[in-house]
């Protein structure tokens, strides 16, 4: 088994279970422990491994989305488009890498937390190029927009874990709660 095909079966069950330890992630992906210590040095190390392939995901969502793009535009219809493209698409990287959403240790990694940083920054300037479009509220701070994107990722993460929602449903789910809010619509 690859060091790849490794981390994505072990990708599946720390999504599971995220306080799995390498003995459980040994058994579930299918390996001895002895296998995945040649890989893995350590609980630390294959977490860190895992950390930066999904940090090289988010990337790609922000720049398939075209975020930097649109920012620079200032265009309101380029904004919206790529808006709609960065939360779909990050949808994708919350499913895949929903463990790692509300795990401690990535989350206070130095590498990993760095990485993290430069990429929530990207979406704050982007956030905020939204707000002088109009197409987010201008009275709220670009890192208050980011962290409630963050936390609606959460949501979808535990969404899917319970079967809360069918998989086909979040995206016009996430949509339409960081658009529109949850508040009844007074047109309905």
């Amino acid at each position: 088994m690859s060091r790849e095909q490794i981390m994505t079966a072990a990708i599946q069950h720390l999504n599971k279970d995220p306080a799995a330890s390498m003995a459980q992630l040994a058994e579930a992906v299918g390996i001895s422990r002895a296998t995945l210590h040649r890989q893995f040095s350590s609980r630390e190390e294959l977490m860190l491994a895992l950390g930066h392939r999904a940090h090289t995901q988010w990337q790609q969502v922000q720049e398939s989305a075209g975020i930097a793009e649109a920012t620079g535009s200032g265009d309101p219809q380029v904004l919206d488009q790529a808006m709609k493209a960065l939360l779909t698409g990050l949808v994708d990287v919350a499913d895949e890498y929903g463990f790692g959403l509300t795990d401690y240790a990535m989350a206070v990694h130095p590498e990993l937390l760095r990485r993290a940083d430069e990429l929530e920054e990207r979406e704050i300037a982007f956030y905020a190029a939204a707000q002088r479009a109009g197409l987010l509220r201008a009275d709220l701070p670009p890192r208050w927009v980011s962290n409630t994107v963050y936390g609606l990722l959460v949501a979808v993460r535990e969404s899917l874990r319970r079967g809360d929602v069918a998989r086909r449903d979040v995206p016009r789910l996430l949509l339409g709660t960081f658009l529109h809010g949850a508040a009844a619509r007074e047109d309905a």
